[in-house]
């Protein structure tokens, strides 16, 4: 079949929905929570983790597909953030999306109601129901409600004094149906509580009353057994649970705005308070009950979620941590060091030896930090540059850049003030920063540095020298231990004088000649990428060997997806591994048959983004910051790495890329009817990617 034109190939019916592409891999996290292979608190955690998604995805997409369906939009999405090639209109998007949310919360609390609480019994950790108390643990429960928990509640009798409250994103509240009159004489029989934000959901029994060494209590269910003691001298009639999920994004209009900081800011302030898109309800709640709160909140019945059991699983993942059971958790590990970091006490010392690759988590982060506090003590180092996106609360990286700045070095930190949700802290870790000495600019107004960088100026004998961290992960110390990623260190010159430019790029308002080595975006990294993808076709149009694999996080840019369709058709063999959303359409007889879609999902979040082309036998392999989605494209400063050295590149594709073709045992291949089927070993034992490279790579 001759190759399709560039317009035949934006049939919508060769592309997946972008949203429903996401809850695919919603129910692949889901999955794990009932897979008897993984540890069983670890089940548990990945039933939290699918609620604290679920979150994320009403806060952000529901919420933009909402506005424009508020908008009247009734075609394709025009905005840059929501477009779609698969033409799916904003209405069918949501209602095929409460759907799919449905059957998944109802798997959901089956699996945690039906599986999880009572295997958890099984192993002596349990929940306490409030029919199981025994005459003690209601004791324990009185005192503890009478003492810890009264003062801090604030029931609100509703009344034309007292309207409906603002309620909060995501917090747990009751809505209580009440008879009789209180002491004003007033009887309007609805009040409405918020759960106290600062206790947690779960409380664990003391010894003296528990059965067992973990017996725990929900929150909830001490409110509901003293509910009464509210209201005294009226009658409770009902109590339920309930909670909003609000539009969480952040409007920064660039062209007004005259202080970045001081927008972001303003806009914190009303993301608690922005437009409900979602309502959770306990099952048990009343029909007249529910319409009264779909009202209160402007909801239609389509937004509305009942659930059997606790609202708001995300907070039970703490159990996993307070459950002292090393037998129910994945087995713990201790992340490599390479030897050329262990042999020597100089890291400049040793980057001029050559550069070094490190694979997290299975090799520790450990060394970029070690590599800022060499920095910032060292004499000859005169300046450090860092990009930061997210890092934590305590992170040992800051400290090192406030040693340094308090010590007199220059140093520069470009903070991007709107990485989702981490807003405040960073706004936070940019005003330490600014006390210590530092300066602190916020990037591009409307482009995300979303980059990851560190550059070190030091002063050689030879002359000034620059040493480089390049990384496809956040500056983050706890998720470089959950989050597989790759970094690069590196004392190359050339590599060293590209991220020089990019700072300078960053911080003044000056334009800097090509970079040499490195892509970025929003003006090559794109570019870049069509075009090597059309070498392929190239060769393999001239019946030479040509072969793309990639490993990312999401693969949703229409331009680059059709590029690959027509690498396909060309018979390029493409290779993609993509952990969660991806819109092409793999398997398509003629379009995109010589196309391979698969996503790992296990221990570790796969995050790390690598690109590989054979180039006739001379391989090109680069690592990223950057998804193959529109807005890391055209709306983020990214940048994408080569490595270079022949066997750090054999290392890398063997790591990252070749071994994850061979796993079997935590692999789900993509269809072309847009659907995942998990792979299953024939005639061997499974073969896990992640703990093979647990057992290259570290420790112990």
């Amino acid at each position: 079949m001759p190759t399709m034109t560039e317009a035949d190939l934006k049939q919508p019916e060769f592309y997946i929905n972008r949203e429903l592409s996401l809850l695919q891999f919603n129910r692949r996290v889901l999955e794990q929570a009932s897979d008897e292979t993984v540890p069983l608190l670890e089940r548990l955690r990945f039933l939290c983790i699918l609620s604290s998604n679920l979150d994320e995805f009403f806060e952000t997409r529901v919420a933009s597909l909402k506005e424009w369906t508020n908008l009247n939009s009734t075609t394709t999405r025009v905005s840059a953030d929501n477009a779609g090639p698969d033409n799916l209109a904003p209405q069918e998007a949501l209602r095929q999306i409460s759907i799919e949310v449905r059957a998944l919360i109802t798997e959901q609390y089956h699996m945690l109601n039906d599986v999880l609480t009572p295997a958890l019994a099984g192993q002596n950790v349990r929940f306490v129901r409030r029919s199981h108390w025994n005459a003690k643990q209601k004791r324990w429960v009185k005192h503890f409600f009478e003492n810890e928990l009264l003062p801090v509640l604030s029931p609100l009798g509703l009344d034309p004094a007292h309207p409906f409250p603002k309620v909060l994103n995501k917090i747990l509240h009751f809505i209580i149906s009440l008879t009789g009159k209180d002491a004003f004489g007033r009887s309007n029989g609805v009040a409405v509580l918020q759960a106290p934000r600062a206790l947690p959901r779960l409380i664990k029994m003391p010894a003296e009353c528990a059965t067992g060494m973990h017996d725990f209590v929900f929150l909830s269910s001490i409110i509901h057994a003293h509910i009464n003691d509210l209201f005294p001298g009226m009658h409770v009639t009902g109590c339920y649970q309930f909670r909003i999920t609000r539009n969480s994004e952040l409007f920064v209009d660039k062209e007004e705005i005259d202080d970045l900081l001081q927008a972001v800011e303003g806009e914190l302030l009303t993301r608690r308070h922005g437009e409900a898109v979602r309502i959770e309800v306990a099952d048990n709640c009343p029909p007249e009950m529910v319409a009264y709160l779909l009202k209160q909140f402007d909801l239609e019945p389509g937004d509305l979620y009942q659930v059997h059991g606790p609202v708001n699983l995300a907070r039970l993942i703490t159990i996993p941590d307070i459950v002292d059971r090393p037998d129910l958790k994945y087995p713990p590990f201790i992340p490599g060091v390479p030897t050329r970091l262990k042999r020597s006490t100089n890291i400049f010392r040793t980057l001029r030896q050559g550069d070094i690759l490190l694979h997290h988590p299975f090799e520790s982060f450990t060394p970029v930090i070690d590599f800022v506090r060499q920095a910032a003590t060292d004499p000859n180092v005169l300046a450090i540059k860092q990009t930061l996106y997210r890092t934590g609360r305590d992170s040992g990286l800051v400290d090192a850049l406030l040693v340094a700045a308090r010590a007199g070095k220059e140093v520069t930190v470009v903070i991007e003030l709107l990485a989702r949700f981490d807003e405040e802290n960073n706004i936070n870790m940019a005003t330490l920063l600014q006390e210590a000495g530092a300066h602190v600019v916020y990037g591009v107004v409307g482009y995300k540095t979303h980059a990851k960088m560190i550059l070190v100026v030091r002063r050689e004998k030879e002359g000034f020298r620059n040493y480089v961290h390049l990384g496809t992960g956040n500056y983050h110390a706890r998720t470089a231990r959950q989050y597989t990623d790759v970094g690069l260190l590196t004392g190359n010159e050339t590599i060293g004088e590209d991220v020089h430019k990019l700072f300078l790029q960053l911080t003044s308002l000056g334009r800097f000649t090509a970079l040499h080595k490195l892509l970025q975006a929003p003006f090559t990294l794109h570019k870049t990428l069509i075009e090597k993808i059309e070498c392929e076709i190239g060769h393999a149009l001239r019946d030479r060997p040509a072969h793309i694999m990639a490993k990312m996080n999401a693969l949703v840019e229409p331009t680059i997806i059709r590029a690959l369709y027509r690498a396909s058709q060309a018979g390029v063999k493409i290779d993609l591994i993509i952990r969660g959303v991806c819109c092409l359409r793999p398997g398509i007889p003629n379009i995109s048959e010589n196309i391979s879609v698969r996503s790992v999902v296990g221990r570790f979040l796969e995050h790390s983004r690598v690109y590989y082309f054979h180039n006739n036998g001379d391989t090109q392999v680069f690592c990223a910051s950057a998804d193959w989605m529109d807005r890391n494209f055209f709306r983020r400063v990214e940048v994408a790495f080569p490595i270079e050295g022949k066997m750090l590149r054999k290392r890398l594709i063997q790591e990252t890329l070749s071994i994850y073709l061979q796993d079997d045992a935590q692999t789900w291949i993509l269809h072309s009817d847009g659907h995942y089927r998990r792979t299953a070993a024939a005639g061997h034992a499974p073969y896990s990617t992640q703990i093979a490279l647990l057992q290259k790579l570290a420790d112990g």
